[in-house]
């Protein structure tokens, strides 16, 4: 089966890789399984082999057709559910509990992001094979060559608010078919939930998703600035200074050194009473895969 570049397809053939994907789910028997873009079908088998009810989601038309014939005996007797469909319509509102496991096109990784850990019925564990440089940047460490800590950013802050992502294990380029430009990385993200947003003090400081996403981008929307200022151009100065000077900030402080304790501080201080509009920062400059 040739792959579509417009799709994204690169099929994983390394045994290796696709064993680490299945481990780090903890899939078991109990578990239902989301995967997306199944393709030929190999990561489907893995999954299929822990008893797992495995619902999977193929856009490709001619792979639709390849799955329907390579799983027929797994349809039929209720382990696998097939859906022709593009994973980005896909609802989760009929599925209890679940956990999503896929090798996914890199062009839409921050899309499958933002739809399945904001969604109202989150998955309870996500692992999934994307891009290396893209899963660094999410975890917020390098893996080879490089001392100390990445700095923060926009994809890794959104992803941490709701859980946490751990990197399992770099899957070099040759282990897929064709042949992709860069290396790969496993990621699980565990311990998914919305509770980043509630106070256990008060109600009253709740922070709605939407105002945190908000006051987020107004931080990074320039780099070279002091987050006090990108802020104090959504928010009032006054305001912004308060802030700092209640939470014992410094002045100069930028937002990619800040921790996921005084963001949420932060939202504390200042979008309970202003709400600043922006788009949530989930388009990330991936490249396609």
């Amino acid at each position: 089966m040739r792959a579509k570049k417009s799709l994204g397809q690169h099929f994983l053939k390394s045994e290796k890789a696709l064993t680490s994907i299945v481990q780090a789910g903890e899939v078991t028997e109990r578990d239902v399984v989301l995967e997306i873009g199944p393709g030929t079908g190999t990561l489907t088998r893995k999954l299929l082999e822990t008893g797992a009810k495995v619902i999977a989601v193929e856009k490709d038309d001619e792979l639709f057709k390849l799955l329907e014939q390579e799983f027929e005996k797994e349809i039929k007797n209720g382990k696998l559910e097939l859906i022709h469909d593009d994973i980005l319509n896909f609802q989760t509102s009929n599925l209890k509990t679940y956990k999503l496991i896929a090798n996914i096109p890199y062009n839409i990784t921050g899309a499958i992001l933002k739809k399945f850990l904001d969604a109202d019925k989150q998955p309870e564990k996500m692992v999934l094979l994307m891009q290396k440089e893209v899963a660094e940047r999410i975890v917020g460490s390098p893996r080879h060559g490089v001392s100390g800590k990445l700095k923060g950013s926009i994809l890794s802050i959104s992803v941490k608010t709701y859980g946490t992502p751990k990197y399992v294990e770099t899957v070099k380029a040759g282990s897929f078919a064709p042949m992709p430009k860069v290396d790969s990385a496993i990621i699980a993200i565990e311990n998914i939930s919305k509770k980043f947003f509630s106070s256990v003090q008060s109600r009253a400081l709740d922070i709605s998703e939407e105002d945190f996403f908000k006051m987020l981008r107004a931080g990074f929307k320039s780099k070279r600035k002091k987050l006090s200022s990108n802020l104090s151009v959504v928010f009032e100065k006054n305001k912004v200074l308060e802030a700092f000077k209640r939470l014992d900030l410094n002045d100069n402080l930028r937002a990619e050194d800040v921790d996921m304790s005084t963001w949420q501080k932060l939202a504390q201080n200042l979008c309970l009473k202003s709400k600043p509009r922006f788009t949530p920062p989930w388009r990330g400059k991936e490249r396609g895969k």
